[in-house]
């Protein structure tokens, strides 16, 4: 399923958050992403300080206080990136953390990574090296408030392979 929603973002210059809940395959995407663009890529989990790890790792959702230099930080880097395209990944989760990377950056455009909580936890399940264990995916699709019609973006399944997600998203992306 792919579904696409209003917004001017994204015309022009491709500057990309692909979103969506841990595991949902962020990183993986992304990378391949901004390779076929021939766009940098940042992971946003590289943006998170030590202490927001900890806590995660532990198994403890960030509140807002601790989110909010994070994003903080994504919305720099999308910013610094603004006139050369970038795709970052960012869970944005959250209605107003979009709202404030497109202050950040007004021509981002959100690709958000859908799928059966089945599907995701069973990769969370079988992923090893990361801080996010699998208990908190809960948390993360209660958080999670899908992109609005009014927003820059689209929905895309990640049923298929990396590969064949990001085909849909090419397909897809505006301009």
């Amino acid at each position: 399923m792919t579904r696409t929603h209003n917004g001017t973002g994204g015309e022009g210059t491709r500057l990309l958050v692909v979103m969506g809940v841990s595991g949902a395959g962020k990183t993986t995407v992304g990378r391949l992403l901004a390779a076929r663009l021939g766009l940098p890529y940042a992971d946003a989990d590289a943006f998170h300080p030590v202490a927001n790890k900890e806590r995660l790792s532990k198994g403890i959702p960030l509140d807002d206080a601790a989110r909010a230099p994070w994003l903080t930080a994504i919305g720099a880097w999308l910013a610094q990136h603004a006139d050369t395209g970038g795709v970052v990944s960012c869970s944005a989760l959250k209605r107003r953390y979009r709202d404030g990377l497109l202050r950040d950056a007004p021509g981002a455009f959100f690709v958000h990574l859908d799928g059966s909580r089945e599907l995701i936890h069973g990769r969370l399940a079988h992923r090893t090296g990361h801080f996010m264990p699998a208990c908190m995916l809960g948390s993360q699709l209660a958080d999670l408030e899908p992109l609005e019609p009014d927003e820059p973006g689209i929905v895309v399944s990640v049923e298929g392979s990396p590969e064949q997600v990001v085909e849909l998203i090419l397909q897809r992306l505006p301009g």
